[in-house]
């Protein structure tokens, strides 16, 4: 019913109250405008009969209007039901495409031809040629290469258990329901209540030896179970090394897994090696195991994080804290969510297993410093274990220094201030009102005084003082000098306070650091430019560029919303600057458009409060109209002016 543009287009549209430019969306398909119009009249036309329209607002873009939400959301049901079947859904973006052909070479026992390939899905042989190169990397990453055949085509070799993380990754639709929405090429030896039986044997299983797993850690090791089995029926078995193999049988997982897989087999009547009862096992290692009883109690919770884990959580800490200086390297509820994440995930990354992130695109967007944290506590997992990481687990990694950075917000809480006037208790009061109503939420105002009263309050519960008159006393917290009638610059004044001296965005952005509309054809261009720029004017050395390209290797600085922030992956200016450079077209940023590329550098062994700064970004990113109307922008003044607007 909806090709892959509308359904784009629809989601953009959903995700915002205000209206989206046509030139924003045809960006994110990468088509024309006309294309986008195109579709926006087709997409209308399907939505209208479910009480829905696509506005035009002059000036402004396009809007959606829903007038009744539960048509509408009978009309969301039937697009994401439809299609789910390969045979019902012929992929037409390039990642599709890519999608499509790696489960076609995963799920055969066969080699395959290029033009039987090209056929199915209506495309050219050179367009699968393309496609392959795509197809060929993400199977690389699971060390499982196409082995050509003359006059039979390609097929996927690799390790038996390399393959089935690769099929358990990219054959299912994790969001989706288990069941009978399962493809059906996979699953035509198991209907719906053979998999019932199987989730019943799991559950029964892990309810008698106390184990709490997650209902997607269930259906993950449903998944593997069943892969095992289909894989064991056409004589494929599982190879582990001698010494890894040792090291899971002493295991207790080991002995649930035994468990399950007795009873899978007397329930189906396959024999499974060993080995594959290692396999299982190696899946409920992966998983955050512990005993249900006395799980909340602290001590009981402490014995979980094992001494190697703890040393690693702390050294993950110290090295966010040393290259951001973000305060949380003392949150005890990270240092627990860090050491229960950890303890399943090294055994993860040791056995190449790769957890699907389905929040990866929304973590990066709304938490970008959280996800830059994220990076470099994967560095520091890497370094300590030898084991790569991937950006799936950094986004999980994200998620809890997110939750750490925001209770730190919530744990500052207004800043607490005293009044200070001489000019009688009536101008006191009214300061005191006129200061609560202007800062309602940003400010605990916790009383007024006399100055000759002042040594009778505790300093140590308020953050500074605003006083009418001036403070001769020395004293340790600032105080800010204000006019008995509040004046709008007294309030500018303690604005600027509360936002803890934030730098204004005048400084954050320098004129000669700005390049506005340019013409790249690659991400490679656009950042020898800038840097050979930065290099020109002394900001940066020789070495800058590589240390982007190496940051880059982690994972791509291309957050969405057309925005990339590259920078360097460990500090290396003497000066924290932006530079940024907008472009004529959008270019291609790994798998993301880009056409707002600002590059960040931090100060060597800075210790400034760059909050502010992060901020500022994440509000960039996360606004599809901010951005449109900075990559429109033909000067410094016009810039500046969309910002401050």
């Amino acid at each position: 019913m909806l090709n892959a543009r509308m359904k784009n287009i629809l989601r953009e549209l959903m995700a915002l109250t205000s209206p989206i430019t046509g030139d924003y969306l045809a960006n994110i398909n990468q088509v024309t405008s006309r294309t986008t119009r195109n579709d926006v009249k087709n997409l209308n036309a399907i939505i209208s009969e479910y009480d829905a329209q696509i506005h035009t607002v002059m000036g402004k873009g396009y809007q959606l209007e829903i007038t009744d939400d539960h048509q509408f959301r009978q009309f969301l049901g039937s697009v994401f039901n439809e299609g789910v079947s390969d045979n019902r859904l012929t992929p037409s973006l390039p990642e599709e495409r890519t999608a499509y052909l790696i489960k076609r070479f995963l799920l055969s026992n066969s080699y395959l031809k290029l033009d039987d390939l090209a056929d199915e899905i209506f495309v050219s042989k050179s367009t699968i040629q393309n496609d392959l190169k795509n197809v060929k990397d993400v199977l690389q990453s699971y060390n499982i290469h196409l082995e050509p055949k003359p006059n039979h085509g390609l097929k996927a070799v690799g390790d038996e258990l390399k393959l089935r993380f690769c099929m358990a990754e990219y054959i299912f639709d994790r969001s989706e329901e288990l069941g009978d929405k399962l493809p059906e090429e996979l699953f035509s030896s198991l209907n719906k209540k053979d998999m019932d039986a199987v989730l019943n044997i799991i559950v029964e299983e892990i309810n008698d030896n106390d184990i709490t797993l997650s209902d997607i850690a269930i259906n993950n090791l449903l998944i593997h179970i069943v892969i095992a089995y289909k894989r064991i029926r056409e004589g494929y078995h599982v190879s582990l090394y001698h010494t890894d193999f040792e090291e899971i049988a002493e295991k207790r997982e080991f002995n649930v897994a035994e468990r399950i897989v007795k009873k899978v087999q007397s329930a189906f009547g396959v024999t499974f090696p060993e080995e594959e009862v290692a396999y299982v096992g190696i899946h409920l290692l992966g998983t955050k195991m512990f005993s249900v009883t006395g799980a909340n109690d602290e001590k009981t919770i402490s014995h979980l994080i094992e001494p190697d884990t703890y040393q690693l959580v702390e050294a993950i800490l110290t090295k966010i804290e040393e290259k951001m200086n973000l305060k949380i390297n003392w949150d005890q509820e990270l240092i627990m969510a860090l050491g229960l994440h950890l303890k399943p995930a090294i055994n993860r990354y040791k056995y190449g297993m790769n957890i699907r992130n389905p929040m990866l695109d929304d973590i990066k967007r709304n938490y970008p410093l959280a996800y830059e944290a994220g990076i470099i506590a994967g560095l520091a997992i890497e370094e300590h274990t030898g084991s790569e990481i991937n950006e799936n687990e950094i986004g999980y990694l994200a998620l809890h220094i997110g939750a750490a950075m925001e209770r730190r917000k919530m744990e500052d809480g207004p800043k607490r201030c005293l009044i200070v006037c001489a000019s009688g208790i009536g101008s006191a009061r009214l300061l005191y009102y006129r200061i609560k109503s202007k800062f309602e939420g940003k400010l605990d105002v916790i009383g007024t005084t006399e100055y000759y009263k002042l040594d009778e309050f505790d300093m140590d519960n308020i953050d500074f003082i605003i006083s009418s008159v001036p403070i001769r006393a020395n004293i340790s917290i600032p105080v800010i000098e204000v006019n008995s009638i509040l004046g709008k610059q007294d309030i500018e004044n303690i604005e600027s306070f509360l936002i803890e001296h934030e730098q204004s965005i005048h400084e954050y952005f320098q004129p000669e650091l700005l390049h506005f509309r340019k013409s790249f054809d690659s991400k490679e261009d656009v950042l020898q430019f800038m840097c050979g720029y930065l290099h020109e004017k002394g900001l940066i050395d020789d070495e800058f560029l590589d240390a982007i390209y190496e940051r880059e290797k982690v994972a791509p600085t291309a957050y969405g919303n057309l925005v990339a922030i590259p920078h360097p992956i460990s500090p290396q200016s003497d000066e924290t600057f932006l530079s940024v450079c907008t472009l004529e077209y959008p270019i291609k940023w790994e798998d993301q458009p880009v056409q707002f590329v600002c590059v960040l550098s931090v100060k060597r062994n800075s210790m400034e409060d760059l909050q502010s700064m992060y901020e500022l970004l994440g509000q960039i990113i996360d606004s599809p109209a901010l951005v449109q109307n900075l990559i429109k922008a033909e000067s410094y003044d016009e810039f500046l002016k969309v910002l401050l607007r």
